[in-house]
């Protein structure tokens, strides 16, 4: 599995905001309604889903690549904890719509992160793709903002900020696999749901849907986002990552018959063309 380290950033980042789009349609398909106990199952299997990645890539060698990430990736690992916890109680407690409106803030908060504690410069085209997909999410979310409870909003902020942290970990030490930082925000993940969880009866239901949000889901997803942005810059990290906004609200569409309005599809055309335009950016290509 070595040949995923080879493939362009971009691409595994693409690929990673496609697999974490499903997440608010898999958790609003849980039976429990107990936020905790969604968390405990997700994190269980993500736990899984990171240590067999681990073994398959360093074999026995995997113990000494975690002991190697080092501090950053226990603070990667730490910070990134609060951004799963967040993520399953703002679904819950507000709309998808509301919810990946928020996250995609990120692009915002990757760029200025990046301006100054990376010092990476926005060139005029990558400043042109930022406005033009914040646009697009303006559009795409339209009325529905509003239909969120304050709680859910102000939780689901946590989610950039915490992703935004994790990225400028990843790329002040480009040369760490911090990948580890992803297996440490699993385990601290489940210590907090073992604390909190009330109940341990799940149904064979909801213990599949732990198992699509734990692997397909946030291995496969944050696993690509990991590797990818070790050599891609952090505004078209935020951008690349616009994907999930886009797709989120489709599978809601599709699977819960939530059928959204005409501005979802207008404003994912705006974001799929900013996008477009940051790869078309020869000042800083999409690898940096």
């Amino acid at each position: 599995m070595q040949f995923i380290y080879k493939i362009p950033g971009y691409i595994l980042l693409l690929f990673g905001g496609f697999c974490l789009s499903w997440g608010g349609f898999i958790v609003r398909s849980f039976e429990t309604p107990n936020a905790w106990e969604i968390l405990l199952l997700r994190s269980s299997f993500f736990f899984l889903g990171v240590s067999t990645f681990l073994i398959l890539i360093y074999k026995n060698k995997a113990v000494k690549i975690i002991q190697k990430a080092g501090l950053p990736g226990l603070l990667g690992g730490f910070v990134m904890s609060f951004s799963f916890i967040a993520f399953v109680f703002a679904m819950i407690n507000t709309s998808v719509a509301n919810v990946v409106f928020i996250i995609s803030t990120q692009t915002m908060f990757l760029a200025i992160f990046g301006f100054f504690y990376l010092k990476e410069n926005v060139s005029l085209l990558g400043l042109l793709s930022i406005i033009l997909a914040i646009s697009g999410i303006i559009v795409m979310i339209g009325d529905s903002i509003s239909s969120g409870t304050l709680f859910g909003n102000v939780v689901a902020l946590t989610i950039p900020i915490s992703f935004s942290i994790l990225i400028m970990i990843v790329r002040k030490n480009p040369t760490l696999d911090l990948v580890p930082a992803i297996w440490f925000a699993s385990i601290f993940t489940i210590l907090y749901s073992l604390i909190m969880v009330d109940s341990f009866n799940f149904s064979k239901h909801d213990i599949f849907m732990g198992f699509l949000l734990g692997v397909p889901q946030l291995t496969f997803g944050f696993i690509c986002i990991t590797i990818g942005s070790r050599t891609t810059r952090a505004v078209t990290i935020g951008l690349l990552m616009l994907t999930e906004t886009i797709f989120a609200p489709l599978w809601v569409w599709l699977f819960l018959n939530e059928i959204p309005p005409s501005s979802v599809f207008i404003g994912g055309m705006i974001i799929i063309f900013a996008i477009i335009i940051k790869s078309l950016d020869r000042n800083k290509s999409i690898v940096a």
